[in-house]
């Protein structure tokens, strides 16, 4: 007998895209879904068929008929801030597993704050922030700093060239780069307000080599770290040039082939009186690499293979953190750097 399908929404954006062709190419059933019918019929088409539901954000009944004949749903539709609360309670009153690409702080600290009950009366598993920016933060910590006591200060750094924002990206940078009401992690508890960003420098290993940061940057990783981490300080930044190219701005409409041509490499350093430890993935096509990362934990969670308890969850807390590294490794998605720690 074949497994129940897995759902997407936002599947004719650029990640749903990917997604749904991921799931495919493992032979998964897909149900295709978001707010245009005619697109949704149009990529079954490309995907040579494929089912369809056409569901708007505000109609609970279309989104709770969608998550009730999925045994996964992945959400693909940003930005999060505007489009996940009423995915995700779909989900939960339907008793679909639940997965999103949400890197906006805000969103994940909701997720955390009220979909828990509802995800345990359900019981099923919600893993938010699987994403690029936050999620690949989250793993690498969990992988880097796990186990270690007495830390400092987590430091999650994203260098990334080559970008190209589709529309939803361009929004959500616009809405977080606006936001004054960011969420900080100091002095061992979270804080929200204004920030004042600043220049930092971020000594990122040979090749790379120390570059001029944006500090900090309002990314998911914070809320999501100090849940299995214990620290002092967590803080997210990216590579000040990243905006400055023109072409992250300017290219919402160029074709997939032109969006995967960019390089990243996330790094994560965590301090401690003693030394510390570090470690770095490095890759190309940050696109395809927050995509696979999702269908991945789709694919466990509809095969049985999540956590134990049901609930609300971040990537590293749903899965063992090196090992999923190293299983999105060997899918192609970028190389695993785990140098160790460091002793002073």
């Amino acid at each position: 007998m074949s497994s129940p399908p897995i759902a997407i929404y936002g599947a004719t954006g650029h990640t749903g895209r990917l997604v749904a062709a991921e799931l495919r190419a493992r032979g998964r059933e897909v149900i295709l879904a978001g707010r245009d019918g005619g697109a949704l019929k149009a990529l079954a088409d490309e995907l040579g068929g494929a089912r369809v539901h056409q569901a708007a954000l505000d109609d609970h009944a279309a989104l709770r008929t969608l998550a009730e004949q999925a045994s996964a749903l992945v959400h693909c539709a940003g930005p999060f801030t505007e489009t996940g609360r009423p995915v995700a309670q779909a989900a939960a009153d339907a008793g679909c597993h639940y997965v999103d690409h949400g890197l906006e702080q805000h969103h994940t600290a909701w997720m955390f704050d009220a979909m828990p009950e509802r995800a345990e009366r359900a019981g099923i598993v919600m893993i938010t922030a699987m994403s690029f920016y936050g999620g690949l933060g989250d793993l690498l910590a969990g992988a880097v700093a796990g186990g270690l006591t007495g830390v400092d200060r987590v430091t999650v750094a994203y260098a990334v060239t080559g970008w190209r924002l589709t529309t939803g990206a361009r929004r959500t940078a616009e809405l977080l780069f606006a936001d004054t009401r960011r969420i900080t992690y100091t002095d061992g508890a979270f804080q929200v307000g204004y920030v004042e960003p600043r220049n930092a420098v971020f000594p990122f290993p040979p090749p790379l080599g120390p570059r001029t940061m944006i500090a900090p940057i309002p990314s998911s990783d914070v809320v999501t770290i100090p849940r299995h981490v214990r620290a002092r300080r967590v803080e997210a930044q990216l590579t000040a040039h990243t905006f400055e190219e023109e072409q992250a701005f300017t290219s919402e409409h160029v074709d997939a082939a032109t969006r995967a041509g960019s390089d990243f490499t996330v790094a994560v350093q965590a301090i401690t009186a003693e030394g510390g430890a570090a470690g770095q993935v490095s890759g190309h096509d940050l696109w395809r690499a927050s995509a696979i990362a999702s269908v991945e934990a789709a694919v466990r969670l509809a095969d049985g293979r999540g956590p134990e308890n049901a609930g609300v969850f971040s990537p590293a807390e749903a899965f063992p953190a090196e090992p999923y590294l190293r299983d999105l490794e060997r899918l192609g998605l970028f190389t695993v750097n785990l140098p160790g720690r460091a002793e002073r």
